[in-house]
């Protein structure tokens, strides 16, 4: 490659590394050209973005960038897909691995400065949306409230149903 080129990939790494928030990488050997056509395609469909790059390169963007962690999960040959929604980005690229039966492998993962076991990005995969899990925190924070609303009413409940007995029968 010409320095130049090189120079603009390292730059281009560097952009994608500092504005996202998640960073996957994978090992793709073994896939063919049409499946990887297939997944990226599925992937930018999520919002991710995936690139094969050279080592060194994503070597330098990451040192450059600020990420220097990112060395400890690259081993051989590595695909990285870079995306803002952590949950997401290892959902869709979690559920094509297991939908087109691929050998793909997940490495590891960035998150911030913390790197991720392949585990990890799995787990994360497996977690439910954004909306699921405020629906289910306000649930949670209404079920007090719900409770002393009961709590409270009871007696009043227990008044009224005296009252309309007692209102039966005197009325019959």
């Amino acid at each position: 490659m010409l320095r130049e080129k090189k120079v603009q990939i390292v730059s281009n790494l560097t952009d994608d590394l500092s504005r996202s928030t998640i960073i996957i990488a994978t090992n793709y050997q073994g896939l063919l050209a049409k499946q990887m056509a297939e997944l990226r395609n599925a992937l930018t469909k999520a919002g991710v973005e995936y690139h094969v790059v050279k080592n060194t390169l994503v070597f330098r963007a990451a040192d450059q960038a600020g990420k220097p962690q990112l060395r400890d999960i690259i081993e051989g040959p590595a695909a990285l897909a870079f995306g803002d929604d952590v949950v997401s980005t290892a959902k869709a690229l979690n559920q094509y691995i297991k939908s087109a039966a691929l050998s793909l492998q997940i490495m590891g993962g960035l998150l911030g400065n913390r790197i991720l076991l392949p585990e990890e990005v799995v787990s994360l995969a497996n977690l439910p949306t954004r909306e699921v899990l405020i629906a289910k925190l306000i649930g949670q924070l209404q079920a007090p409230i719900g409770t002393l609303h009961n709590i409270l009413s009871s007696p009043l409940q227990g008044l009224l149903n005296v009252l309309q007995n007692r209102a039966q029968t005197i009325s019959v």
